[in-house]
């Protein structure tokens, strides 16, 4: 049993993912930023977390250049509500210290590599469209009504969805138009702004585009768990692209520490229950594993028990239990167990515990023996 990461990676680890069993616990939080100051010892300049890419270039602001505060940062630059996280704020404020007296080079580079979406909700595509329209100084009119776009009943109820919509099609046109033009005057908008403005338009834009796919898919008339699991889908591959485009960016600096929810990473297709439907997709892990080989390494996160949210103490018998005699606190493991699936876990605790399938899209295991409460 090992809490040194070097003992998990390898000279072709391009991404290391760490996962986590629930968004409602805190231990695995705190664990990964103590696991990223030893990366960055060892030459990985940049994390990417669960959280919206577009929203996280802020709080990349902040850690490379010190734009903003802290608190402003906090609140704006996370979405899924994770800017409330403690150890989210922590990270945040380490990387900027760490940063502070460094060249550029060596700086720790924040990346968000989610959707904008949650599974049964996603926002309006206006203003990732307006970033683009005004970025190319261009006359377009995108006035459309927020809530329309961004309520629930937009995504759980297809005649509900503007997603099919002639405003929608009037978007989708536009948007397309506008990405063809900034790719057409590339030179032209690098030379009068900067590259770095330049990439954050398109940002925005293939956002917006997405966003748009996305309602499209809610409108259509599938049963719910047919259009959910296709939403799911579509999240994760946005995931997915995400990660190989930030890898992209990171080649030549260093390789990049992932933090998500297991379900996202592990590279054997996911899946859960809800609303009352079984639905199964592949995760952004299962997407970008064939692509990076044996340069994505995955380490998922497991829980012995939290009393703060009501799980208790495993059954020796099942998978978790047989790791909580392995572990006076937390530590890795390469050494897979063998058990049973427990089954003392309910759907509201987000948790998925382990079992063979997941164990099968896994390198290794971070087991925490007691969860912290959780803090928000």
């Amino acid at each position: 049993m090992s809490q040194d990461i070097r003992e998990f990676i390898s000279p072709f680890t391009e991404i290391l993912a760490f996962g986590e069993p629930t968004h409602l616990e805190d231990a695995h939080t705190w664990i990964r930023n103590e696991l990223f100051e030893q990366l960055a010892g060892l030459g990985y300049r940049s994390i990417a977390l669960e959280t919206c890419r577009v929203r996280a270039v802020m709080v990349n602001d902040f850690v490379q250049h010190g734009m903003g505060d802290l608190d402003t940062v906090m609140k704006e630059g996370f979405s899924h509500r994770f800017g409330e996280w403690p150890a989210n704020r922590e990270l945040v404020s380490w990387m900027r210290e760490y940063n502070a007296d460094r060249p550029a080079a060596e700086r720790l580079a924040f990346h968000g590599f989610d959707f904008q979406t949650e599974t049964t909700s996603a926002p309006s595509p206006r203003p990732y469209l307006e970033h683009a329209r005004d970025y190319l100084g261009e006359d377009v009119d995108l006035v459309i009504d927020d809530e329309e776009w961004g309520r629930d009943e937009a995504v759980l109820d297809s005649t509900r969805s503007p997603g099919r919509s002639e405003e929608a099609v009037r978007l989708r046109e536009i948007g397309t138009g506008m990405l063809r033009r900034l790719h057409a005057r590339m030179p032209e908008l690098v030379a009068d702004t900067s590259r770095e403005e330049w990439n954050n338009a398109e940002l925005h834009l293939t956002a917006g585009l997405s966003l748009l796919r996305y309602h499209r898919e809610c409108a259509e008339p599938n049963p719910l768990g047919v259009r959910i699991t296709r939403l799911c889908q579509m999240r994760d591959g946005v995931m997915a692209r995400n990660l190989l485009e930030i890898r992209r960016i990171e080649a030549g600096r260093g390789p990049t520490f992932v933090f998500a929810h297991n379900a996202h990473l592990q590279r054997t297709n996911s899946s859960m229950e809800i609303a009352g439907e079984r639905i199964e997709w592949f995760s952004a892990g299962a997407l970008v594993a064939p692509v990076l080989g044996d340069q994505y390494t995955v380490i998922a996160g497991t829980l012995g028990r939290n009393d703060s949210f009501g799980l208790g103490e495993p059954d020796k018998a099942t998978l978790e239990g047989q790791l909580q005699s392995r572990f006076t606190t937390w530590g890795m493991t390469g050494d897979k167990p063998e058990g049973e699936t427990r089954k003392d876990t309910k759907l509201e605790m987000g948790y998925f515990p382990l079992d063979q399938h997941l164990l099968a899209g896994v390198d290794a295991l971070l087991h925490v023996r007691v969860g912290r409460p959780v803090t928000r």
